[in-house]
């Protein structure tokens, strides 16, 4: 079985006056936690990695795992498009205590296949901590394909991939190629039902910022196989996943959080806050209201 697996929370990053809202990043792992989550992620792109500096990058990470205190694994983003700060990324968020490390495809510089392997290897050559791919094409602008993908899981400290292309073909080739004990983790909230049936092992989730009793619960019913429970609180999640990704991440989530008091609606230029009564907040509301989270 692969070592991470389950409901993971892509976190985000709570704001206030500019700064990282320490309470309300450590109310929020306790929450996650107390529902049940199997992991979180900070500094990933829900967290808004790419706008955060570098101290406070290291302090969010560092926060995580002194909320979580060791009760779930913290993968820390770690992602660069230049290796080497990726590697001195790396090695802040090891300090910082993480037990994992999740790794973007190095966005902008459009690498061949050949650059992701001596990229990922080379980060992995650097750090004792076990390493999660992440796959985003969609943002990044390149592809990491499931034979570059086989050939990095070769290394014992590349341990499993986040999947974000929403594509089930290729997450079958991935399973078909890695093996069962390579981590395959969905970065799609849409697909993770199908992702699951067809050998995946978890999610790393927006979604579950605001549902991860859910989330873990559907993680959980694919697992023991009661499929028919899990395709319920699939269709349960997709009005709500729908609003959630009408604009750019994380822009919905941090709204959705913003009207369920558990956070403000801060992010960081470029993204603006989500205007509630824009179409789109209207829509977000409105599912909330649908799950009994709003009156």
């Amino acid at each position: 079985m692969a070592s991470f697996s389950g409901a993971i929370t892509a976190l985000i990053t709570p704001m206030r006056g500019g700064a990282v809202d320490d309470p309300a990043l450590i109310a929020l792992v306790e929450a996650q936690i107390d529902a049940g989550i199997d992991g979180l992620v900070p500094c990933g792109t829900t967290g808004e990695a790419t706008t955060l500096s570098a101290a406070e990058h290291f302090h969010v990470v560092a926060q995580v795992v002194k909320a979580a205190r060791g009760r779930v694994p913290v993968i820390a983003g770690a992602g660069s498009n230049d290796t080497r700060k990726a590697i001195e990324l790396s090695e802040a968020c090891r300090e910082a205590g993480a037990d994992a490390l999740l790794h973007v495809t190095p966005f902008y510089n459009k690498p061949p296949q050949a650059g992701l392997i001596a990229h990922f290897s080379a980060i992995a050559d650097a750090t004792p901590l076990p390493i999660i791919l992440y796959n985003v094409p969609g943002r990044t602008a390149v592809d990491l394909l499931p034979e570059t993908v086989a050939s990095l899981a070769e290394h014992p400290r590349i341990v499993g991939i986040k999947e974000a292309t929403g594509d089930l073909h290729r997450a079958s080739q991935l399973r078909e190629r890695c093996g069962p004990d390579f981590a395959l983790l969905s970065g799609d909230d849409f697909t993770v039902l199908p992702f699951l049936a067809i050998g995946g092992h978890g999610v790393i989730s927006v979604v579950s910022n605001v549902l991860p009793g859910l989330i873990a619960e559907l993680c959980r019913a694919a697992r023991e196989g009661a499929w028919e429970r899990a395709r319920q609180l699939h269709e349960r999640h997709l009005p709500l996943t729908r609003a959630l990704f009408r604009r750019a991440n994380p822009i919905p989530v941090k709204g959705a959080m913003a009207l369920l008091g558990r956070c403000g609606p801060e992010l960081r230029l470029p993204l603006l806050p989500l205007e509630p009564e824009s179409a789109d907040g209207e829509a977000l509301a409105a599912a909330l209201r649908a799950l009994g989270l709003l009156p």
